[in-house]
């Protein structure tokens, strides 16, 4: 919360945002705070002609233990928090029941498959590859998986709801950046990365590309759009090839 009020942060989004805004909001501040006790320890030794006997750090010996271990003892909480929210975040996996959704990254444009009503992802060929034919990702329609697959250039999501993305690339490294969810993650051809997280406010959040994947790189955008349970079941029923919803899933 305390990072809501510095105005370079993004709005955030999601659930695990608050602790992701609050420890860099803490790292800030005492990295800033020891930048500048460190800059006016050196000028202040500079002005100073006489004193005590220093040692080769310019500090006095009986003085230099309280520091060390005052900073010793804020590295550790640093290092440890961090430790434990990328674990909370990145180790554990999503929830069994957490909407499953494919992220695809191509030279230059970022497309989303959901797995339609039968909760499951339709098998994909290379060979079968044609956008201008209306198949992106090369689904296979000869199988019945593929079916209900919807694929969109939008990445909708309801609110409330935690979300395990399946990111792949399909040609070179791209990074899925998703600033307003603190989500960032390199989708890396030939390996499927897993990322999850819990929107919780509604609106309109801009999708980038942090990897510098080739000369249409700055044209490599999306968005993500958080909007309420109904609104993703309508969204969802509009777009089934079938006809069938698979909010219910």
């Amino acid at each position: 919360m305390m990072a809501d009020r510095v105005w370079w942060m993004p709005p955030n989004g999601a659930l695990h945002g608050v602790p992701v805004d609050s420890l860099m909001w803490w790292n800030l501040v005492i990295l800033g705070t020891l930048f500048l006790l460190a800059h006016v320890f050196v000028l202040a030794t500079m002005i100073r002609r006489k004193g005590p006997v220093l040692n080769r750090f310019g500090v006095s010996p009986k003085h230099e233990l309280v520091p060390l271990i005052a900073l010793t003892l804020i590295y550790a909480w640093m290092a440890v928090s961090a430790q434990r929210l990328w674990a909370t975040i990145r180790y554990q996996g999503a929830a069994p029941n957490a909407l499953q959704v494919e992220v695809t990254g191509m030279q230059f444009q970022w497309y989303f498959r959901y797995p339609g009503a039968d909760n499951s992802f339709g098998p994909t060929r290379p060979e079968l590859i044609n956008a201008p034919a209306g198949n992106p990702l090369g689904l296979d329609h000869t199988d019945p998986h593929s079916a209900d697959d919807i694929v969109s250039s939008v990445l909708l999501l309801p609110a409330g709801r935690e979300v395990d993305l399946r990111i792949r690339s399909i040609d070179v490294i791209h990074g899925f950046f998703v600033p307003g969810m603190r989500v960032k993650q390199n989708a890396v051809p030939g390996m499927e990365m897993h990322i999850h997280f819990t929107p919780t406010v509604a609106g309109d959040y801009p999708i980038l590309c942090s990897q510098v994947c080739g000369l249409g790189h700055a044209r490599m955008q999306s968005h993500l759009r958080v909007v309420s349970e109904s609104e993703y079941s309508a969204w969802l029923s509009s777009h089934s090839p079938t006809g069938i919803s698979g909010a219910g899933r």
